[in-house]
């Protein structure tokens, strides 16, 4: 009888434990750089707009949590989600090898390939033989990064880091750099359409397998509880319509989801 009560008492014990380790997530904390419209971008109002943005408040909103934008560089990242200042990053990051040792990702959000902005006329283009000689600036931490320093460098291209999106073409347009290397929608929807960007053009898209284009939430390696939790939310938003809908309000009839 002793035996049985302990036995009990220890299944109980472990249930309580099991109820006290699962975390019971009321907010979620994302790490974003608004300096890539459109997927995060300030409005004149300070507030937060973008693709990812209205992404990242649905499905908090189909998790029924709270959610808590925290602003961050791009380079600061992964540092930042293992330092636990926020829980995932939802900044248009794109799953890569290298990153994947570091920190785990959720299902999917978007994909999209990378290109060049430059003057027209330049006579630049992706070919890489057409920047030698020529500077070239990309914002740190991206996939356009390591591109950078493994073949342009490489090919004698002038490249130089830039803490976020906005310092890159704030040098291009002041004649600092020739051409800019990021996120070919962020170029064409993002800065040729402002009025800043009149005057340039976006390449073909940069094909290299350096260079791959599916984006997702970045997450602290082994949180397997909250990779659920945020692909439950994500695979909602594609069951109910939400994402087609938002989808739609940001790129028009454009599919950025390869479902993949």
């Amino acid at each position: 009888m002793k035996k049985a009560w302990l036995t009990l008492s220890a299944v109980a014990l472990c249930l309580a434990a099991g109820s006290t380790f699962a975390k019971e997530y009321k907010e979620l904390r994302f790490g974003v750089d608004p300096s890539y419209a459109p997927f995060e971008s300030k409005a004149a109002d300070g507030s937060l707009v973008g693709f990812d943005i209205d992404l990242g408040n649905a499905i908090c909103k189909e998790l029924k949590v709270t959610c808590k934008w925290v602003e961050s560089d791009f380079d600061g990242m992964i540092p930042g989600l293992k330092a636990n200042k926020f829980d995932g990053v939802i900044s248009s990051m794109t799953v890569t090898p290298a990153r994947q040792k570091a920190i785990d990702f959720s299902d999917e959000l978007f994909s999209g390939p990378t290109s060049l902005v430059y003057k027209k006329g330049s006579g630049l283009s992706a070919d890489v033989a057409s920047l030698k000689g020529k500077a070239v600036g990309y914002e740190q931490g991206t996939i356009q990064e390591a591109y950078a320093k493994a073949v342009l460098d490489k090919a004698g291209v002038q490249t130089k880091a830039y803490a976020n999106q906005d310092q890159v073409y704030a040098d291009l347009i002041s004649g600092r750099l020739d051409a800019s290397i990021q996120d070919m929608l962020q170029a064409e929807l993002g800065f040729l359409k402002s009025e800043k960007g009149v005057g340039y053009e976006v390449s073909e898209p940069v094909n290299s397998d350096l260079l791959p284009s599916k984006t997702a939430i970045g997450i602290r390696k082994g949180n397997t509880e909250l990779q659920t939790l945020l692909n439950k939310g994500i695979k909602a938003l594609h069951d109910d319509g939400t994402y087609a809908e938002i989808q739609k309000k940001h790129f028009g009839d454009l599919n950025l989801y390869s479902g993949k």
